[in-house]
């Protein structure tokens, strides 16, 4: 059970909640499926996969101080921070994910933040190919 409205959209849509379950239950470097973003600064998430619990997500994590990390984090503490016009954390309903989150991290630490520069993307991919990653 999460504090998100129910008079809002939901947060995670029942078809992406199902996908992130499914990969949750399989062990791979899946493509993210959601972005969460705080509008007002700079905590952003990239989700690739759910725990059967539906409370612990796992991905991609970048509160705002140069280093993000790869691990679990909690829908219900993300959904627990409230504005006075309801739940601040929002999904970005355009992104679409082109790699694996295995680049999206690659891509953090070359940049010490969460990017979707397909030029940082890209040199990511390629160090990850090649053996060359910067971790």
């Amino acid at each position: 059970m999460t504090c998100y409205p129910s008079h809002l959209p939901p947060l995670i849509p029942p078809d992406l909640r199902a996908e992130l379950l499914r990969n949750g239950a399989r062990g791979e470097d899946h493509i993210p499926v959601i972005k969460l973003f705080y509008p007002r600064g700079a905590p952003l998430w990239l989700v690739t996969a759910m725990s059967q619990d539906g409370d612990r997500l796992f991905g991609l994590a970048d509160l705002g101080f140069g280093c993000p990390e790869l691990g679990y984090f909690s829908l219900r503490e993300i959904t627990s921070v409230q504005g006075t016009r309801g739940p601040l954390i929002r999904r970005d309903r355009r992104f679409v994910a082109r790699y694996p989150l295995s680049v999206y991290v690659e891509a953090a630490r070359m940049a010490g933040e969460i990017t979707e520069m397909d030029i940082l993307l890209r040199l990511a991919a390629g160090a990850l190919r090649t053996g060359r990653s910067t971790h």
